[in-house]
């Protein structure tokens, strides 16, 4: 009876030594099929992702320089006319202000009624100045709209034949801090939204 139980756990024994070698060695088997992104000989796998750096976009974006010159243009414009109206405004100061030293008025309520009317004049040039200011902003995020809405556009049809699942945008390096350059695709857009791109669409 003896012998048949140390037999017995002779065979369990031995049992379980191959089961524990086959464990590990199964493991170990397991790890080495495990398909590695880069194998040996072969060039490593690009992913589906890339980003723009936008400042080199927009600075090379043909609509976007001309939606600028737009903008650049209409302040000139605004700035010139307060300007002309201010240094006209001025000239009536001065023009007074020496009336008023050589007692040119015929009266007192004279001079004040031409005091009142410079000093409503500068008050409806201060008014025409935060109109034109106002005017200029809101056109500017019309114009910014317009663009952003573009190039969601032109994104959609160049990623067609692209297939990235997502692409990045990076101003100045604040949203990605390191990439390797092969997923930069900034100067394939620049060339792809400049061609396609018409200048009377700006207008």
């Amino acid at each position: 009876m003896k012998n048949i139980n140390y037999i017995i756990h002779g065979v369990l024994a031995v049992a379980v030594i191959i089961l524990f070698i086959m464990q590990f060695t199964g493991k170990k088997t397991q790890e080495e099929e495990k398909p590695s992104l880069v194998t040996e000989g072969e060039a490593p796998l690009i992913l589906p992702v890339a980003y723009v750096n936008m400042d080199s976009l927009l600075q090379s974006y043909h609509y976007y320089n001309d939606l600028n010159e737009i903008i650049m243009r209409k302040e000139e414009n605004a700035r010139a006319n307060v300007n002309q109206q201010g240094n006209q405004l001025q000239t009536e100061i001065q023009d007074f202000e020496r009336k008023v030293n050589n007692n040119a008025f015929l009266t007192r309520e004279r001079a004040e009624q031409e005091q009142q009317r410079l000093v409503k004049k500068r008050q409806e040039l201060e008014a025409l100045d935060n109109r034109l200011t106002q005017e200029l902003i809101a056109e500017q995020q019309r114009l910014m709209e317009q663009l952003r809405d573009t190039l969601s556009a032109q994104l959609k049809v160049f990623n067609v034949e692209k297939k990235y699942k997502i692409i990045f945008s990076n101003v100045s390096n604040d949203n990605i801090l390191l990439a390797d350059d092969v997923y930069d695709i900034t100067k394939e857009l620049i060339q792809y939204l400049n061609k396609s791109y018409t200048p009377s669409l700006a207008n």
